[in-house]
């Protein structure tokens, strides 16, 4: 073998070897980026698993009536064993908080509402997020301390009603540089018909912005989210301090009467 044929054979397994490790790191890159952007769904669009309920009246973990089940892949509000409402306002809680993330969500209404709730409930749930530990809420405590994504849909025909809203059930929100007063703000959405499929969107980023999606479009946004406000009752003192930042919280989906179905939901954190 002469000398030039010998180099060319050692660079050649050389080469071999310098390609093969760049592989291996590119690949291990590549495995990281992956984890740190995937989304992950919360509903497995089989059942419960991951998921409490707390109403209103109600122990944590009564899913009182069977409120919350899956219904053809949907995770579904129904009041079909109900003999009256009795002011159950309730919510089924992811088992786990978060902080800054990126949630997506699908919804649509059912044709059925209990008559019996308050008229605003018609055509009316919602998302909460930076809520409270459901643990922490009191047995008879009206609505958890969180921040509310307001779902709405078409009530009388040619009358706007946006959706992607925000309500503050024992919070409050800066909202254009200053501490809105009103419980609900109102975002910029259409009005969209209760039975067809919209999807819904928010990004938090701890205590300092959070911004409604509906469809794609930038809503509402708002900062500065923190305990505070009235609305919420029987809660227990020691959780509600007011002007406390909310830094995270729980996720958490609302049965006030009106029914309603859930799909697609799906988290990405942000760092």
């Amino acid at each position: 073998m002469s000398f030039l044929n010998f180099k060319r054979k050692q660079l050649s397994h050389k080469t071999i070897l310098y390609l093969f490790t760049i592989a291996i790191l590119s690949s291990c890159k590549s495995k990281n980026t992956k984890t740190e952007t995937d989304w992950f769904y919360l509903f497995n669009g089989k059942n419960l698993d991951g998921w409490v309920a707390k109403l209103n009246h109600h122990n944590v973990g009564d899913n009182y009536a069977n409120t919350f089940r899956v219904v053809n892949d949907v995770l579904q509000v129904n009041y079909d064993g109900y003999s009256e409402f009795g002011e159950r306002f309730g919510h089924i809680y992811y088992e786990k908080p978060f902080s800054s993330y990126h949630l997506k969500f699908e919804y649509r209404f059912t044709d059925q509402w209990m008559n019996e709730a308050s008229k605003y409930t018609y055509r009316n749930s919602g998302v909460m997020i930076h809520s409270q530990d459901p643990k922490t809420i009191l047995k008879d405590q009206n609505w958890p301390i969180s921040i509310e994504y307001q779902i709405l849909a078409e009530r009388e025909k040619g009358e706007p009603r946006p959706t992607g809203n925000m309500c503050s059930p024992g919070t409050e929100v800066f909202f254009k540089g200053e501490m809105d007063p009103h419980h609900c703000i109102s975002s910029s959405s259409k009005t969209y018909k209760w039975d067809e499929w919209v999807s819904g969107e928010v990004i938090v980023y701890q205590d300092s912005i959070i911004k409604h999606i509906v469809e794609g479009d930038t809503v509402l946004e708002y900062t500065k989210p923190q305990i505070g406000g009235k609305i919420v009752k029987g809660y227990d003192p020691n959780i509600k301090i007011d002007g406390k930042l909310l830094k995270e919280g729980y996720i958490a989906l609302q049965a006030e009467g009106q029914g309603i179905e859930f799909r697609e939901i799906k988290i990405k954190n942000l760092k």
